[in-house]
């Protein structure tokens, strides 16, 4: 893979406050990434030094082996799309995509080639001469991204892209995001608090806290092999036992109600009960933790055997499904 953007010991402080801690990331051309953290863990930060509204105190920026750490915005191959989405609301969709255009100057015809172009790869074509008022909330947030697009960079970036839409509809644009990402061959790089989008949407996770790199992997890394205790914790749900000084990490689906073999079985009181719809979340008493071990059931698993809040339960897993973690 070729490495589109090089992030060199990059250094970023507000006062006292350290955002981004020489922070050192390498990503590749067509590569679908994602920078989670909490509130204060700087990717928003990183985001913005990375589109040149922030300039870092240390380090280099690279995009395509130049540095642009401190090229002002516009001179920068790089688009930055925002959560609000900023459209104006006195022109057409197709009005608002063309705009970047005709700010700098192409003609006519290519123009309403790349424009027609984006339009039909956004399914917005036959929306073309609304308004912003005329549109729903996932309909704003295409044109946005077409505008975006349509100036063809060779990165774009995302600040919470989602974040102001519904459920239902963020869980439909996740999966559209990936696939306009996949056909316009462009590097996106996404900032999100939301694990779910990240794990969902990317091809690669970066973890940041207090301004440092936690861990870097594929969705599926992150998940099932996290590299400490508190990316076992920020990504998805994990039941954590103290033993020996080690802390011992099991994810709820990986334990089992009533089996039939496991390395380990523990007797437990379901003491709550969390009904899904897809599946069942059961919060189990037990002597090895002061905390309630959760359990994931599957909705079919819990018809077939149905558990109450205070019925005993017999709970196992597998040695290989346990992480172990010293800090």
């Amino acid at each position: 893979m070729t490495v589109l953007l090089n992030i060199d010991a990059v250094t970023k402080r507000f006062g006292a406050v350290m955002a981004v801690d020489r922070l050192s990331l390498d990503i590749y051309e067509n590569e679908f990434f994602a920078l989670l953290g909490a509130s204060g863990s700087g990717k928003t930060t990183l985001l913005r030094m990375l589109a040149g509204f922030e300039m870092p105190e240390e380090g280099a920026i690279r995009l395509d082996g130049a540095d642009v750490a401190r090229v002002p915005p516009n001179k920068r191959p790089v688009n930055l799309m925002f959560q609000s989405y900023a459209l104006f609301p006195h022109m057409t969709v197709e009005g608002n995509i063309a705009y970047g255009l005709e700010m700098e100057r192409l003609g006519r015809g290519e123009i309403a080639a790349r424009v027609g172009e984006i339009m039909e790869k956004t399914q917005l074509s036959a929306l073309a001469k609304r308004k912003p008022d005329q549109l729903s909330g996932g309909q704003k947030q295409r044109v946005a991204l077409a505008r975006a697009l349509v100036k063809r960079p060779r990165l774009l970036l995302l600040d919470e892209p989602l974040g102001a839409l519904d459920k239902k509809l963020r869980a439909a644009m996740q999966l559209e995001l990936k696939r306009l990402q996949h056909e316009v061959g462009i590097t996106f790089i996404v900032v999100t608090h939301d694990q779910e989008e990240a794990l969902v949407m990317a091809d690669r996770i970066a973890i940041l806290k207090d301004g440092r790199l936690v861990q870097v992997g594929s969705p599926h890394e992150v998940y099932e092999a996290p590299a400490s205790r508190y990316a076992a914790d920020f990504i998805g749900v994990t039941n954590f036992v103290e033993d020996g000084g080690r802390v011992l990490a099991i994810r709820p689906e990986r334990i089992a109600l009533f089996p039939e073999a496991a390395d380990r079985k523990v007797e437990g009181r379901v003491v709550a009960r969390a009904y899904h719809g897809l599946d069942l979340m059961l919060h189990v008493a037990t002597a090895m933790s002061a905390q309630p071990l959760i359990v994931r059931v599957t909705a079919a698993g819990a018809d077939r055997r149905p558990v109450a809040e205070g019925d005993m339960v017999t709970i196992g897993w597998n040695d290989a499904d346990v992480r172990i973690f010293t800090d």
